[in-house]
């Protein structure tokens, strides 16, 4: 079993004392998205979990306490883009921060475990294309020798974003632009010693020697860990996703980032609630168990309901 954390909210930026209490205890808690008093419990010892994969645009607060994962093989999804304040609100500047951040982690878990995601790809007056093309080259100039892999994607416009988007004054990228862009992008990271690929993307980018990614990926679980990994693909995802399947230990509407193109938190007022009802100590990201709640648990391979 993979772990994901988390597509859903970022937990090293705003949860990392949680999920280390999680570790030490061996399990955590996660409500099913589509069911709020469906709770699952997750084992999180050593011998139950065969990899943990990290997504965040701030892992800060956790490089003190990293050892504390020397037993599991983990990497990071790390998170760099272009855009400022008035569309990533509470990231941290990425010249001043956002980079130095990147490589300090690098260099403590090596680059190969540390992917730069390069998205979501948006178009403004301002955050032109001449705009990502002069900072992706910057970047993966300032990052080179410190990751192996970049991913990129264009955004995608979900209904639950519109209300944060519709102020940005997005441009459409047509296929031919984006076409432009892969075929740069491409140029730009093999020369820096960079892999690029796509995520979950319909075009085919393959003359620009790029692939699908597999942002969830057992290949490079199997060469941190050490050990083969018999693990299929996820029918939950896109499917032009490439990931295996994984249990995610985030919750919607949780993420301190404040990131106006997010799909996994509809506002970031929503999202400061919720922050304000999280107990590092409890089991659940947000809240406690209440009445009503049915925990699944997993037992020698059957499912055990406990009700609440």
């Amino acid at each position: 079993m993979i772990i994901s954390a988390s597509r859903r909210t970022d937990i090293p930026s705003c949860y990392a004392d949680w999920f280390f209490n999680r570790v030490q205890e061996g399990f955590v808690y996660t409500r099913n998205p589509k069911n709020y008093h469906q709770v699952s419990r997750i084992s999180l010892e050593i011998d139950k979990v065969d990899g943990i994969v990290f997504w965040t645009k701030n892992p800060l607060p956790m490089l003190p306490r990293l050892q504390e994962l020397s037993s599991f093989p983990y990497y990071f999804q790390y998170t760099l883009t272009p855009y400022g304040r008035d569309i990533e609100p509470s990231v941290p500047p990425k010249i001043e921060v956002g980079i130095p951040s990147f490589c300090r982690l690098s260099d403590t878990i090596g680059p190969d475990r540390v992917i730069w995601r390069y998205d979501p790809i948006l178009v403004t007056t301002f955050y032109s294309i001449d705009y990502h093309l002069r900072y992706f080259t910057k970047m993966a100039g300032l990052l080179k020798g410190y990751t192996n892999r970049c991913t990129i994607s264009f955004l995608d416009l979900y209904s639950n974003m519109r209300k944060n988007t519709d102020k940005l004054g997005l441009i459409m990228i047509s296929e031919k632009e984006q076409h432009y862009l892969c075929e740069n992008f491409s140029s730009i990271a093999h020369a820096n010693g960079m892999e690029i690929d796509t995520c979950s993307e319909s075009i085919d980018t393959s003359r620009y020697g790029m692939g699908h990614a597999r942002c969830i990926d057992d290949r490079l679980l199997e060469k941190i860990g050490g050990k083969p990994l018999t693990l299929s693909k996820d029918k939950n995802q896109r499917l032009e996703c490439g990931c295996v399947t994984s249990k995610d230990i985030g919750m919607y509407d949780t993420c301190c980032n404040g990131c106006l193109y997010c799909y996994a938190t509809r506002n970031t007022g929503q999202g400061r609630r919720n922050n304000a009802l999280h107990d590092p100590h409890s089991p659940l990201l947000i809240g406690t168990l209440s009445d009503g709640d049915e925990l699944a648990e997993l037992t020698h391979g059957a499912t055990q309901l406990t009700l609440f």
